[in-house]
């Protein structure tokens, strides 16, 4: 006869679950299609959006002779919006790429070289203003972490978002595009009244 503790245990004794791989498996497979659909979507969104700005003219190409460089300065470029709209990507020409950068301002205009993605300039009499921001195209930093250029292209005004590797050059950058601007139309405004 057995001692009743040992019955006790022997019942209480159990087999751990057997893992269902089938379902383990199902449930990835799920997963991994619901991510491919939604990264689906999304791009489908991108060209949806590109297609919509259809409107927008080929981006400016750097002149032969650009002048001597007044400033140059490595970075990231975070993208391109409508003026004054932070959130109102613009995709079309390849504004949308985020990538690294390289600026260089000249007395012809800003040149803007992105290893990876479209290079494209900016002519001295499309400039706008410049200014320190702190969002972009959904990209958000810092106070005063951002150069924000204003441009005219066709029959837009666009707000491009440059961060320099060395954040403090930012407000050197600020005051040569403004003073830039500010004697551009200096210029037109004396030829206008002559």
């Amino acid at each position: 006869m057995t001692p009743l503790h040992l019955t006790y245990l022997a019942a209480g004794e159990k087999s751990a679950p057997v893992t269902d791989w089938a379902a383990r498996i199902g449930w990835l497979v799920g997963l991994a299609l619901f991510i491919a659909l939604v990264y689906w979507l999304m791009r489908e969104g991108w060209k949806w959006r590109g297609t919509l700005q259809g409107d927008v003219p080929e981006l400016p190409t750097s002149p032969e002779e650009p002048g001597e460089a007044k400033l140059t300065m490595s970075g990231r470029y975070h993208g391109s919006t409508t003026a004054g709209q932070w959130l109102d990507r613009i995709v079309a020409h390849g504004l949308g790429t985020r990538s690294r950068v390289e600026l260089t301002l000249t007395e012809a205009g800003l040149d803007v070289v992105r290893p990876g993605a479209t290079d494209f300039f900016i002519p001295a009499e499309a400039l706008r203003e410049a200014l320190l921001g702190k969002g972009i195209a959904g990209k958000v930093l810092s106070e005063g972490g951002l150069l924000v250029v204003t441009w005219a292209h066709g029959d837009r005004l666009i707000d491009s978002g440059f961060r320099s590797d060395h954040a403090a050059e930012h407000t050197e950058w600020v005051e040569a595009l403004n003073n830039m601007i500010n004697k551009s139309l200096e210029t037109t405004d004396t030829e206008g009244a002559r």
